[in-house]
C-alpha cells in the first residue's frame, strides 16, 4: 500500500502535465503551418501604373537638380479668351493653330498671310444679343504677330464687349480668325437702384412688449407712427427723411 500510493500519485501528475501541455504543443503546430503554408490575402494588391517617383538611394541635392514639371505653353486648340479685369480694362488671350493659318491661306491666297497684318476688334455689344455685324461699335487695334495675350483698355464701366482676333488686308477688310466670349466690365460706382421696401424701425423693439402675440408687423409700424409721430413712413432708405 505505502509502494502504490506514489506510483499513483506520480500518474496523477503526468496526467494532469499532458492534459495542460496539449493545447500548447496543438496551438504552435498550428502557427508553424500558417507560416509554412499562409492562407491568401482577403484583398488582391493593386499598384499605380505610370508612377513616376525618384529613386530611393538620390541625396537632397540631387533631388534639387531635377527638373520641375512645367505647364504645356500651347495646347494645339484655336480659342480666344476675354476677362474683365476691373471697370476698365479687359485681358485677352489666345491660341492659334497652324491648321487655322492653313484654312486662311486656302481660301484667301497663298500670299495672304503676308500680305495682312493681325487686328484685334473690341466690340460693345451692350443690352444686344451679338451676331458679329449689329455691335454698338468697334475700335480696332493693331498687334504684332507673335503676340498672344493683349490688355485692353475700354474706359467703360458697366458695360459688355467681345473681342474678334483677324487679319486685315490693305485695303482695309477684315477677316475673323477667332472670337472671343462675351463679358461685361464691373460697375465704378455704387449702384443707382434703391429698396423702396426698406421701413424706419426705430423704438420698434423697445415698445414691441405692449402689442399682443399675432399682430401683424405693418399694424405695429402704423400703431408706432400714430403714438410717436416719429415714424417716418414712405422713405427708400433708414437715414433719410421723406422732404415733405
Amino acid at each position: 500500500m505505502n509502494v502504490l500510493f506514489p506510483l499513483l500519485f506520480l500518474v496523477v501528475i503526468l496526467a494532469a502535465a499532458v492534459i495542460f501541455l496539449w493545447p500548447l504543443r496543438r496551438s504552435r503546430s498550428v502557427k508553424k503551418n500558417e507560416y509554412e503554408n499562409p492562407s491568401p490575402p482577403l484583398f488582391n494588391e493593386e499598384f499605380a501604373e505610370g508612377l513616376s517617383l525618384p529613386p530611393a538611394d538620390l541625396s537632397a541635392q540631387q533631388l534639387q537638380c531635377l527638373p520641375e514639371p512645367e505647364l504645356p505653353h500651347y495646347y494645339g486648340i484655336d480659342r480666344m479668351v476675354l476677362l474683365a479685369r476691373d471697370p476698365h480694362w479687359l485681358f485677352a488671350y489666345w491660341e492659334l493653330t497652324a491648321t487655322k493659318q492653313d484654312e486662311f491661306a486656302n481660301h484667301y491666297g497663298p500670299e495672304a498671310w503676308s500680305a495682312t497684318h493681325p487686328v484685334l476688334r473690341v466690340y460693345d455689344i451692350t443690352g444686344i444679343d451679338f451676331n458679329g455685324k449689329n455691335a454698338l461699335g468697334y475700335t480696332d487695334i493693331h498687334i504684332s504677330e507673335s503676340t498672344d495675350n493683349w490688355y485692353v483698355q475700354v474706359g467703360e464701366p458697366d458695360r459688355s464687349f467681345c473681342v474678334d482676333l483677324g487679319r486685315m488686308f490693305p485695303d482695309g477688310r477684315f477677316i475673323t480668325l477667332l472670337r472671343s466670349n462675351a463679358v461685361t466690365t464691373p460697375r465704378a460706382s455704387l449702384s443707382d437702384r434703391l429698396d423702396e421696401e426698406w421701413m424706419w424701425i426705430e423704438g420698434l423693439y423697445r415698445t414691441i412688449g405692449k402689442f399682443q402675440f399675432g399682430v401683424g408687423s405693418p399694424m405695429i409700424v402704423e400703431e408706432l407712427a400714430m403714438r410717436s409721430a416719429g415714424l417716418p413712413l414712405g422713405i427708400s432708405s433708414p437715414g433719410f427723411k421723406q422732404e415733405k
